[in-house]
């Protein structure tokens, strides 16, 4: 995904989109299995446990720090502390971005709803360790001074170099939910999205899930008219594909799934420009599926927007 392009809203369309193609493309396989209805939920929830990976993230910092304050305090309190044991250095503990995000509303609203803890995780101690042995902790603690927008930057860093670039963790993230092992590179994008933006001196909001109704009910609208009218669209991409000399029994099966969702998409959302959907698109394709789907999907889906634009069937507003 051309992470570039995700915008300050959360959950946004480039999620819902992902969520979209990967639903598709179980339930046109097991449609005999499950229900248009409890389709729809495996929707709705895997973008609620998107949500609530989003705040899981931040409470890791908080936990993370609330843990090594703990160290400190056992250290200070032992038979024989050493002299830098009773005299620590509390940078780390004391770090503003941390105090803001205890005292943040949105996250405290969101966290009495939805309570969520690491402290328990044995991992999450392994992970301290990481962290204070790393450079990035050791120049940071050294500093000659430190002010918000360091001690944000700081924990930028440690998120994108330590926690998140880490084997060890994505496999920890299975444990916990397969959902969040699955969108933990995007969520991330939103994690340091908001914290740059807070860094900047910018309102310390946190994302809301939806930017308003209408995208609310982007992704059920979406689902719906693929399931509804996917003869009518794989007539349509059969079609461009027999002229564009490609062999339309061949086609990836993501990639047939990624071209049925962009054109519900181009066809049903008038207010979503078609270069938009497009892009969006063909990068997901690249992502998803085969090194080759990129163009394909480019070259189909830039044939049949022409025709539907030619026979007036589409209207952009």
């Amino acid at each position: 995904v051309t992470l570039h392009k995700i915008e300050y809203k959360m959950v946004n369309r480039i999620l819902i989109r992902i969520k979209v193609i990967q639903l598709h493309y179980s339930y046109l396989l097991t449609q005999n299995d499950i229900s248009v209805e409890q389709a729809r939920k495996q929707l709705h929830d895997s973008l609620d446990k998107s949500y609530e990976l989003y705040h899981a993230l931040l409470v890791m910092m908080i936990d993370l720090t609330r843990m090594q304050e703990m160290n400190i305090d056992y250290a200070r309190n032992k038979y024989l502390p050493t002299d830098e044991e009773l005299n620590p250095n509390m940078r780390f503990v004391d770090n503003e971005f941390i105090k803001s995000l205890v005292e943040n509303e949105d996250l405290n609203k969101y966290l009495k709803e939805n309570p969520i803890s690491w402290k328990d995780d044995v991992y999450m101690h392994l992970l301290l360790s990481k962290i204070t042995e790393s450079d990035i902790y050791n120049e940071y603690m050294s500093r000659p001074d430190t002010d918000y927008r360091i001690d944000t930057e700081f924990w930028r860093e440690i998120l994108k170099k330590i926690i998140i670039d880490n084997d060890d963790f994505a496999e920890f993230l299975e444990t916990k939910s397969l959902y969040w092992n699955a969108d933990l590179d995007i969520i991330n994008t939103f994690v340091l999205k908001t914290m740059r933006r807070w860094a900047e001196g910018q309102e310390h909001k946190l994302l809301p899930m939806y930017k308003d109704k209408e995208d609310e009910q982007f992704a059920d609208k979406l689902f719906d008219d693929v399931v509804k009218n996917q003869d009518k669209y794989n007539s349509l991409i059969d079609k461009f594909v027999n002229t564009d000399s490609w062999d339309a029994d061949r086609i990836a099966f993501m990639d047939r799934v990624i071209l049925l969702t962009a054109l519900s998409e181009v066809m049903n959302f008038p207010k979503i420009p078609t270069s938009v959907t497009l892009n969006e698109y063909i990068e997901l394709a690249k992502q998803y599926s085969t090194n080759r789907s990129g163009v394909f999907v480019n070259g189909i889906l830039d044939a049949i927007i022409k025709h539907l634009k030619k026979e007036k069937l589409i209207v952009k507003e």
